[in-house]
């Protein structure tokens, strides 16, 4: 079900699109309730800059229950671009804010034209999407995940050692991590994802994981659970909560004196993936599939080189050694 604010908040053609982002693309809650503040925010900006709402009206008063057809028809690209400006201007939105901002835009006007014919053209098909700075993925050395590892201790050890393993030998995003049940875990030392827009994809388990499910599944509470189908389990007997898995992280990173340095749960997704490309020369094709991505572009990021890596391969050309003979 939609969240109450849409219903009440989302005038019929918007609603309209939501509920298809919903039940027809399989968009998570989450995603869909950005989509919405992202309309909200444009046609809130567009009632303001069409005068159809009294100057002194605060921005975020402005409704957008009365958004129709006809008000959608009058937008072109330069209202997306005017957008866009306000969005640096006013709202000081970073890029990423930006291009999330523009792939609603983009993916409503093209409901609007493509799936549903209301209008004959798409006015924002145009519309660029923001320049978004490059910058490599944050990740734990080799050296600094053992540590991390023989950091764990304390009455959840066990559990504890297993999260942080499947987090570094698997890639798991949090979300998919928390939502692990027992029966996801299979006898052929595979297991069961459930990924973004509820995609599942079945992961191989290595010797480590192995090792590490065994040794927490011998501890796990068995008696009053309020979930008996979860793999994880707090100390309240209910699925462990993904705020908790990160709080324990942190915790563990700040026993190895990394708290402060920007790491987190995703930075462990990104070590599993680091290591598995640099470490285990897996291609690029593969670590797509082993993450759960959609695009191979998201995945090559992991490309990226160290340093040492960079310098061996300079040494690697065979002009390396060439000196001219100047005699």
């Amino acid at each position: 079900m939609l969240a109450k604010n849409f219903k009440d908040e989302a005038s019929p053609i918007i609603r309209e699109y939501l509920i298809y982002l919903q039940t027809i693309k399989g968009k998570s809650p989450k995603t869909i309730e950005e989509y919405f503040l992202d309309l909200r925010t444009f046609f809130r900006f567009l009632k303001t800059v069409r005068g159809l709402v009294p100057k002194d009206t605060p921005f975020d008063e402005i409704p957008i229950s009365d958004v129709t057809l006809d008000l959608i028809k009058t937008v072109t690209l330069s209202d997306g671009y005017e957008f866009m400006a306000f969005l640096i201007d006013d709202r000081q939105n970073n890029s990423s804010t930006r291009l999330r901002k523009t792939s609603a835009l983009r993916g409503f006007f093209n409901y609007l034209c493509v799936k549903k014919h209301y209008i004959d053209d798409d006015p924002l098909k145009e519309l660029e999407t923001p320049k978004q700075k490059k910058s490599l993925p944050k990740y734990l050395t080799l050296e600094q995940s053992i540590q991390l590892l023989e950091a764990i201790d304390g009455p959840h050890k066990e559990r504890d050692y297993c999260i942080i393993t499947i987090f570094l030998n698997c890639g798991l995003r949090l979300s998919e991590l928390v939502g692990l049940n027992v029966s996801d875990i299979r006898p052929d030392r595979t297991a069961r994802v459930l990924g973004k827009g509820n995609k599942e994809r079945i992961i191989y388990l290595n010797d480590a994981c192995i090792s590490a499910i065994t040794a927490y599944l011998k501890v796990r509470p068995a008696d009053g659970l309020k979930d008996r189908n979860a793999l994880f389990i707090s100390d309240q007997k209910r699925r462990l909560s993904a705020i908790s898995v990160q709080k324990l992280v942190y915790k563990y990173l700040e026993k190895i004196g990394l708290d402060s340095q920007g790491y987190s749960c995703h930075k462990l997704r990104h070590t599993a993936a680091t290591l598995m490309y640099q470490h285990g020369n897996v291609d690029i094709r593969v670590l797509k599939e082993i993450l759960g991505h959609e695009n191979l572009g998201t995945t090559e990021i992991y490309t990226h080189l160290n340093s040492e890596q960079m310098e061996t391969a300079a040494n690697s050309n065979p002009l390396a050694n060439f000196k001219k003979n100047d005699t």
